[in-house]
């Protein structure tokens, strides 16, 4: 008879992976996004200058770039998972570094809370110079209401991008699952959105984005629910209006948000020279407030810290089943 290492049974890989995400969501909490040398932005370094060699006004183009891109972070953490993630201590290590790299709601909130200081220290230029750190909506012509608004809906929807959907990921697939989303989700900020450039070429990337984000943004939705003052409210909003919104994610998110903090959101929206006229959410609550901003930044991290618990749980009962079944 044959017995396995301690490191290779599926429990001690696994609480090892959870510990490593633990340490991870802290490091981000406390440290927030480097300010220098992110993986993210090295990622991204590379990604554009890939893609100016591969572009073509042609969606399988499209394709093979976001192959190539996401195929080799994939392959890169499948390896470092097979290597360094052979003994436990070396998993967790490398479970930390991974969850501090993609999370992104720490620097989220202190972004938020940013501009909500100058709402309410009446410096409605250093909010509107602000807002583009934070979204890609045009500041200039936007009054304190607006902006306060469409800061609460960036929280919203980047609560789910920055935070639930990479931790749900990491649940299912570990580390791997973990840098494959953040990959897709930079690809998908970088090419997947509506211009004359991207409109084919990026089709691939905004796809494969909605695919990967599809159940973080429902368990968003879930977390915001259970995170919020009035869970009924945040329930009946994001049931009834989740599904207006254009994106098949992010409604579910704003919506839940829209509920829980009491207020409306969407409406009319401008990107530049685009303008979009949005369902909007919760339409028989009260107008945004600059206070709300505070609201949202603290429930976005309830919702993290559910988020958290949730994936730590999740990845030690699927390993656990997982190795019921390859014993069975």
């Amino acid at each position: 008879m044959t017995v396995r290492p301690v490191a290779g049974r599926p429990s001690v890989r696994a609480a090892a992976f959870a510990l490593g995400a633990v340490a991870g969501y802290t490091a981000d909490a406390r440290f927030a996004d480097p300010r220098r040398g992110h993986p993210v932005a090295v990622f991204g370094g590379a990604a554009t200058r890939l893609e100016r060699r591969l572009w073509r006004d042609d969606r399988t183009a499209g394709a093979g770039y976001t192959a190539l891109c996401v195929g080799a972070v994939a392959a890169g953490a499948l390896a470092l998972d097979r290597t360094v993630g052979r003994r436990p201590l070396g998993r967790a290590a490398l479970a930390a570094a991974a969850t501090w790299t993609v999370l992104g709601g720490t620097s989220l909130t202190r972004e938020a809370r940013t501009i909500g200081r100058s709402l309410k220290d009446g410096d409605l230029r250093a909010a509107r110079e602000r807002l583009p750190h934070l979204c890609g909506r045009d500041p200039s012509a936007l009054d304190e209401q607006q902006i306060a608004r469409a800061v609460v809906e960036s929280v919203a929807e980047n609560t789910a991008d920055a935070v639930v959907n990479a931790l749900a990921w990491g649940a299912l697939a570990g580390t791997p699952g973990l840098l494959a989303f953040r990959a897709v989700n930079t690809l998908d900020a970088m090419v997947g959105h509506r211009s004359p450039r991207y409109a084919r070429f990026g089709w691939a990337s905004a796809r494969l984005d909605d695919v990967a984000g599809w159940p973080g943004a429902r368990l968003t939705a879930l977390l915001t629910v259970a995170a919020a003052p009035q869970p009924r409210t945040a329930w009946r909003v994001w049931r009834r209006d989740g599904s207006a919104h254009p994106s098949p994610n992010a409604g579910q998110a704003e919506s839940a948000f829209a509920g829980a903090v009491g207020v409306r959101l969407g409406g009319r929206l401008q990107y530049g020279k685009r303008v979009e006229d949005r369902p909007v959410l919760g339409a028989e609550l009260r107008p945004v407030t600059v206070d709300d901003i505070e609201r949202a930044c603290a429930l976005s991290r309830r919702v993290g810290a559910l988020a958290l618990g949730t994936t730590v749980a999740g990845h030690v009962l699927l390993r656990a089943l997982l190795g019921k079944r390859g014993r069975a």
